[in-house]
């Protein structure tokens, strides 16, 4: 490896050690060539969502910056000189691992579902396809590039790895319901809310801080929750599946995501105060768990 693609996975491996709080701990446990190749994906992915999130540009100037970020990601991929580390990293790891462009396609695509959200034009799903589909390409898309990563021969797999990556993105929606409601994204769906009596007008900013009960969300989030344990199981299906060497890293992603959920359900899943998270120490001891994985 020259230097220069060195430096680049340095300056992904850096991006994921200060922003993936949860999925840094999986790649941990991998072989130092495929935590190499998901830091880089994880940086190409941060970017993504930092361009769709920007509030200094317009709707029209995130979308054009979305769209050339993936064309950036094509040329480098046909051998275009770039000194931009994280695309360099990225087209090295797509090279390696052969993973399908399309997949980072469908990953910028689905980064671009949320830059409609803007002042009196709000994000909704109204059933739960729509929100398995904005889910499909945020999160199993991620799952299926992952899989690659981490080496399979089953092409059962894929489908296991995309149920994986939902559940993942259903416990994220649980736990940033507030923070999520605050930039105008609404993403537990108009029919369920509907189903408990709720709506998704209770969750503007406005309402949250008048008077609003928490208790009352309960049963629509404890709802979402068992559709996120179900999809879990995958999981259990999908670890044989892949390379053995990766699978401690998978178990550890999951287990962290899994203990993340039930530490919602242990709060009443009361997400309108401050942020459920892990602690490190929590994520330390399944890091730890994985690493034994490794070895035995």
């Amino acid at each position: 490896m020259n230097s220069q693609l060195a430096a680049a996975y340095g300056v992904c491996r850096h991006i994921t050690r200060s922003a993936a709080r949860n999925f840094y701990y999986g790649f941990l446990v991998l072989p130092r060539e495929r935590r190499d190749a998901l830091s880089a994906v994880y940086a190409f992915m941060r970017h993504s969502d930092d361009l769709s999130d920007d509030p200094g540009l317009t709707r029209r100037e995130r979308e054009d910056k979305l769209a050339e970020w993936r064309d950036a990601l094509h040329r480098v991929a046909e051998g275009e000189h770039t000194d931009d580390p994280v695309l360099l990293a990225v087209a090295d790891a797509q090279r390696r691992f052969k993973i399908p462009l399309e997949l980072f396609d469908r990953l910028v695509a689905g980064t671009a579902m949320d830059v409609t959200s803007q002042p009196g034009e709000p994000i909704r799903y109204q059933t739960f396809d729509d929100l398995r589909r904005y889910c499909y390409h945020v999160a199993s898309v991620v799952g299926l590039i992952c899989i690659k990563i981490f080496g399979y021969r089953d092409p059962a797999a894929e489908a296991l790895a995309e149920q994986c990556g939902l559940a993942f993105q259903l416990t994220n929606i649980i736990r940033d319901v507030k923070e999520d409601a605050a930039m105008g994204r609404v993403y537990l769906p108009e029919e369920d809310l509907q189903r408990f009596g709720r709506s998704a007008a209770e969750l503007d900013p406005a309402c949250l801080k008048n008077g609003f009960a928490a208790a009352g969300f309960r049963p629509v989030l404890e709802f979402e929750a068992e559709r996120a344990r179900e999809l879990y199981r995958a999981a259990e299906q999908l670890l044989p599946l892949i390379d053995e060497d990766s699978r401690p890293a998978l178990w550890v992603l999951v287990e962290i995501y899994r203990r993340l959920l039930e530490k919602i359900a242990a709060r009443g899943y009361n997400v309108f105060g401050k942020k459920i998270r892990l602690s490190r120490r929590e994520k330390l001891s399944v890091l730890a768990r994985g690493f034994w994985r490794r070895l035995a």
